[in-house]
């Protein structure tokens, strides 16, 4: 009665709606920028059992907006952090950590166990796998997306609602970047988040005006806020419910990431013949000394082919692994050979030089 008296005194909640929220399964789809403040405020409002699920572990660049994490954290697995964070915020309810990538292989079978599923995830794989197994199992999302000062929130697949398909059939075509490549304001993903979380109370508590059939549109700079209607397409979800026992065979490629295999940057660095390219934007980084880099952004390439050396082996390399990748694709499709993309980033690269010497 203490702990959740500021819910129970609301008429709209009381202690019939506290139960709700105590006999409630929710599960956690990343604990990164989006997750953190989800997991802080399902946690706090005392829902019964909280899964989460990531495979990533913390960085000292997740701190600046993944709140629930701090020095101590760093190189833990950040589901099993997070765990240990929330456990001391509430250790009434139940919390599972699942260190692991979210699959086809293993997503139906979790989201069987919960009642509602929440979406952290900041990449469109991950993001089209949840929504189709949700259609199959026939849960509600509650979805979230960041971009650098924007958000967006919906609600998907409730009370017989529109899918995430049903707004965006398929995937973007080209590199789309992340915030590791874009930047985003740290505080944003905590107004997202909490939006999420807010979102997953509203539907356990079965109150009016859920995101379902809507998408809210939210802009930090301009503190404007727009909600978009989301027409149901019965036919996207019909063909996902048609298909769903090959659901966990599947292995896609979606047109937003580029399929080419990234190497170390350690087989190079003791080499002579070698051009490394960095396709960051100007501004983004300081050059890395110790190496002789050609810096071209990704976006001007196609321009600058007279700064590519043909004799050389190529290594291109970014911020995080995607623009390097999508660089390797352009070249080979302009018949220059020998390029290799790093899967380190800046950051990782200039730190794998220092340790050498």
């Amino acid at each position: 009665m203490s702990r959740y008296n500021r819910h129970i005194i609301l008429s709209e909640i009381g202690q019939q709606g506290q139960n709700k929220i105590s006999n409630t399964k929710v599960l956690v789809i990343g604990a990164g920028g989006l997750g953190c403040p989800i997991l802080q405020y399902l946690t706090a409002a005392g829902i019964g059992t909280i899964g989460i699920i990531d495979f990533d572990v913390v960085n000292v660049s997740n701190l600046q907006r993944q709140v629930l994490f701090g020095n101590s954290s760093l190189g833990q697995n950040k589901a099993e952090a997070a765990k240990q964070r929330l456990k001391d915020l509430n250790n009434t309810i139940s919390i599972i950590a699942y260190p692991k990538k979210l699959t086809y292989k293993n997503a139906i079978n979790l989201f069987n166990q919960y009642d509602i599923i929440v979406d952290g995830s900041d990449n469109f794989e991950t993001r089209y796998l949840v929504n189709d197994a949700c259609i199959i199992t026939n849960k509600p999302l509650v979805f979230g997306a960041i971009y650098k000062f924007e958000g967006q929130v919906s609600v998907f697949n409730y009370k017989n609602g529109p899918s995430y398909r049903c707004l965006f059939p398929n995937p973007p075509k080209g590199t789309v970047p992340n915030c590791s490549e874009i930047g985003v304001l740290g505080a944003v993903t905590g107004i997202i988040g909490a939006m999420q979380a807010n979102e997953v109370l509203k539907i356990i508590l079965e109150l009016a005006n859920t995101l379902s059939g809507k998408l809210m549109c939210y802009n930090a700079l301009t503190l404007q806020n727009s909600i978009l209607k989301i027409n149901k397409s019965e036919k996207i979800i019909q063909f996902i419910l048609k298909n769903k026992e090959n659901f966990h065979k599947k292995n896609l490629i979606f047109n937003c990431e580029v399929d080419v295999d990234s190497i170390s940057i350690e087989s190079f660095l003791s080499k002579d013949n070698v051009q490394f390219i960095d396709v960051r934007e100007i501004h983004e980084q300081p050059k890395i000394e110790e190496l002789a880099v050609t810096c071209i952004p990704l976006n001007a390439l196609k321009n600058n082919l007279d700064k590519i050396d043909a004799t050389k082996n190529k290594v291109i390399f970014c911020q995080s692994g995607t623009r390097s990748k999508r660089a390797v694709v352009i070249l080979h499709e302009l018949k220059i050979k020998k390029c290799f993309c790093i899967k380190e980033g800046a950051s990782e690269i200039k730190n794998l030089i220092h340790n050498r010497h």
